[in-house]
């Protein structure tokens, strides 16, 4: 994990999302890269009382000061960042060190393209009753930067990867996500693979995984946990992870289709709503 892009949205959780990526960069001794993608201009137009269509400039002049406002907070905000933790362009003692990066766009696409260049994706957690951090911007980078995704809870946390849960239902999707958490895995005091049998596909169990795991050297427990009507698969993933102390949660997103999740519900939903834990998604 030596090369981190943290997505800098104005938003009440970018503290966390700076602060998730300093504490993997100083595990990994990381280049970190901030990123704020500010929004190309708007096809806004107007009406006129002939008839004919027209520019609305006023609309467009107030769009670009807003852009540039929240750019220059983005700068600002991780510039402070940089001399809080005594980051420059330069790796310091520790090997870390930083840049920020500006990027026009229409749309959150650049994030899902600039972001293959890295080893992880740090981003906040969308919350219901704020328009950022954006669902839209973390499922580009879910689907489009082929990279692991480090999403930061609400509230900065105090550590990443010292305690790593694993939440196995047995798929791909998991397996693919695993692979790329092994950095974290590998380092971590403490592995738990945690399976819910409500939210088991077709696939190797968590005694499985686990076994074959400690073929690492390391010391791996497993937890099952019985299926219950009283929550979800995904309200018992959370629940037992902040129980067993996590505070790193490896999950695959979207085994069921996102559509489907959307509609009916699902573990990776229920997670991206409500966990109080840093979370390492992939697709």
């Amino acid at each position: 994990m030596k090369t981190i892009l943290a997505h800098l949205e104005i938003s009440a959780g970018l503290d966390s999302v700076l602060e998730s990526a300093w504490l993997v960069a100083r595990r990994f001794g990381s280049y970190i890269e901030g990123l704020h993608m500010r929004p190309g201009q708007p096809d806004v137009i107007a009406a006129g009382a002939d008839g004919f269509v027209a520019a609305a400039p006023d609309l467009i002049a107030g769009f670009e000061r807003d852009s540039r406002d929240r750019a220059e907070r983005a700068r600002s905000t991780f510039e402070a960042f940089m001399q809080q933790r005594g980051l420059g362009r330069t790796a310091n003692a520790d090997g870390i060190s930083a840049d920020w990066r500006l990027e026009t766009s229409t749309g959150s696409s650049a994030l899902g393209s600039w972001g293959r260049v890295f080893d992880l994706i740090c981003l906040g957690r969308p919350t219901d009753d704020a328009v950022a951090p954006s669902m839209a911007a973390l499922e580009t980078a879910l689907f489009e930067s082929g990279r692991p995704l480090l999403v930061a809870p609400p509230k900065a946390p105090a550590s990443i990867g010292s305690n790593v849960v694993i939440a196995w239902n047995g798929s791909t999707e998991t397996a693919r996500t695993l692979t790329m958490a092994m950095p974290f895995v590998l380092a971590a005091r403490e592995v738990t693979v945690l399976t819910v049998q409500k939210g088991m596909v077709q696939g190797p169990s968590g005694a499985e995984l686990a076994h074959n795991l400690r073929r690492h050297g390391l010391e791996v427990a497993w937890k099952d946990v019985p299926s219950s009507d009283s929550r979800s698969a995904g309200e018992a993933m959370h629940e037992e992870a902040v129980a067993l102390g996590a505070d790193l949660l490896v999950k695959g997103a979207y085994t069921q289709s996102r559509l489907r999740q959307m509609i009916f519900g699902g573990a990776t939903i229920h997670l991206l709503q409500h966990a109080t834990v840093p979370m390492l998604m992939a697709h």
